[in-house]
């Protein structure tokens, strides 16, 4: 790597921690120079290779943000600790991309950024959606390509979706407010599978139902459903909210494609592996009205052959968290898990709002470390 890839701020600090990207905002770094870290971070736009972190670690490192575009695994967890790392964050509320396991047996404390991420991420599923239902991309087209020659009854129709079935597969943190967007903002019907109930987003949901009924409104309903297949089966639109492990790898496959409604709409913002990439470009082709919304993919930054080609699919580049306040938040809350950790902090309870860490007086804590009780860290005395 060279050095005009690196940039150092505060370089008289007693610690060292790398930074793989350049991340939004001002406030992260100032985190992190308070703990009197020496900041070392990647200016490369590149995805970063396990040999060029390595290299960023070098002989001293106290800590490190990474992104989830790289692998951390054994090799990278065992450089960081024999440099003197004390903890690593991901840049992201996922982190499928790590191996935790690893960096347990090394020592190393895994941070992650959950809670910013919420909504954001959820309205991306709805402005999928609609995309999607009412072919916006192709009309945006359309228009650019200059062969818009008048309105016609038959132009570019798309799909009401109001009073429709909307299916949530993954209905945690951003599954039940993708679902909670479209039942109250379009009051569709919700039915989700989860491995688990969600009573709240069920509790209010009729709640609202009644709400609507008490305005003279026809009600809705939300019903949690036993199969991936019913779910698929009975929705007009099906938003996918997993987390990636080796049960929701391709999840979306070929066979269950095809229990899906011709018509229905498809949304992915969750992992691209979700889906069998090819299944859907094949499923796509030969069902012109299905339509797809993705985020992500299969082999990122790639795209499997012809999807690209598909004009009832919408396609973004992994944007769904993009929104300033969003990707600020991500950056502050990576910085805090490595500074709380250097400082010697506690850890945040898992089931505590993480948003006093945004605020003007953030608790002296690493908000989220997900292999704090393997590790038996100290959690925050308050």
């Amino acid at each position: 790597m060279a050095a005009s890839d690196w940039k150092t701020h505060n370089p008289s600090g007693v610690k060292r921690v790398i930074v793989t990207k350049e991340l939004p905002g001002a406030r992260w770094l100032e985190i992190l120079m308070a703990a009197d870290c020496r900041v070392d971070v990647n200016m490369s736009n590149d995805v970063t290779g396990a040999e060029e972190i390595k290299e960023l670690i070098g002989a001293g490192c106290d800590g490190a943000i990474g992104q989830l575009t790289e692998t951390w695994g054994d090799e990278l967890f065992s450089a960081l600790r024999k440099a003197g790392g004390k903890v690593f964050s991901a840049y992201a509320v996922g982190y499928n991309n790590v191996d935790v396991s690893s960096a347990t047996k090394h020592g190393v404390p895994v941070g992650n950024t959950p809670g910013v991420l919420t909504e954001t991420t959820a309205e991306m599923a709805v402005a999928l959606t609609f995309a999607a239902a009412r072919r916006i991309v192709e009309a945006d087209d359309f228009m650019r390509s200059g062969k818009y020659q008048g309105w016609l009854p038959g132009l570019f129709l798309g799909e009401l979706l109001s009073g429709k079935t909307v299916g949530v597969i993954g209905c945690g943190r951003i599954g039940s407010t993708y679902a909670k967007m479209m039942a109250e903002g379009f009051k569709t019907n919700i039915v989700y599978f989860d491995k688990y109930p969600n009573e709240e987003l069920e509790k209010y949901l009729a709640d609202y139902s009644k709400l609507l009924e008490s305005h003279g409104k026809a009600p809705i309903t939300c019903r949690r459903l036993d199969t991936v297949e019913e779910t698929l089966s009975a929705a007009d639109v099906v938003s996918l909210h997993p987390i990636l492990d080796d049960t929701t790898f391709h999840l979306i496959n070929k066979e269950r494609l095809a229990t899906m409604k011709k018509n229905a709409i498809l949304v992915n913002t969750s992992r691209g592996p979700v889906i069998d990439e090819q299944a859907l470009v094949a499923h796509c082709r030969e069902n012109p009205d299905f339509r797809a919304g993705l985020d992500v993919f299969e082999d990122e930054p790639e795209m499997k052959p012809g999807l690209k080609d598909l004009p009832n699919v919408v396609i973004v580049p992994h944007i769904a968290s993009a929104t300033r306040w969003t990707r600020e938040g991500m950056a502050i809350l990576a910085a805090s898990n490595v500074a709380g950790i250097l400082n010697g902090y506690g850890v945040w309870p898992e089931s505590k709002d993480i948003s006093p860490f945004l605020g003007d007086n953030p608790p002296k804590a690493a908000p989220s470390i997900v292999n704090a009780g393997e590790l038996g860290l100290e959690p925050y005395a308050g």
